[in-house]
């Protein structure tokens, strides 16, 4: 099982992936990298803050009302800090990478997005949201919605 390296509201929330997770990740990533998406699913690459260098990881691009979000279902993640810092950085599927910028939400305007995320990915990301589903109130996940940054992104044309 996973285990959280923080539940206390002095750290940011972040729930680290166990063996199995890091191992079925780096399949998926590979999947993308190859051409293979599952329901939606691409690898983004973000330049990391310290090291300069290009960090993969596969994410759920999650479209509401025509606009396209990431949501860090595990938390402020390494990935979430090179975003701020970064400020973008491109998806891929196969061949075809699409560069993006992002700017991330303030949590009283997550709603819409954490539920219907949930809505389409909550069989794979239930596990990291504490017992929010897409079922709960609005109040649940609003509650919840400071530990999982979301990050608008706009495509280069």
């Amino acid at each position: 099982m996973s285990e959280s390296s923080s539940s206390s509201s002095s750290a940011p929330y972040y729930l680290k992936g166990s063996p199995l997770t890091v191992r079925i990740n780096s399949v998926l990533g590979w999947m993308a990298r190859h051409g293979v998406s599952l329901m939606g699913s691409a690898e983004m690459s973000v330049r990391g803050r310290k090291s300069g260098r290009m960090q993969r990881i596969p994410v759920n691009p999650h479209t509401y009302e025509g606009t396209q979000y990431i949501v860090s279902a595990r938390g402020h993640s390494q990935w979430v800090r090179n975003m701020r810092v970064a400020g973008g950085g491109e998806l891929r599927v196969g061949r075809k990478i699409r560069t993006f910028t992002a700017q991330e939400l303030p949590d009283t305007e997550k709603l819409p997005i954490l539920r219907t995320y949930l809505e389409k990915w909550g069989w794979e990301v239930n596990q990291y949201f504490q017992g929010v589903t897409a079922k709960s109130t609005d109040e649940e996940i609003i509650a919840a919605a400071p530990d999982h940054p979301v990050f608008r992104i706009t495509v280069a044309k």
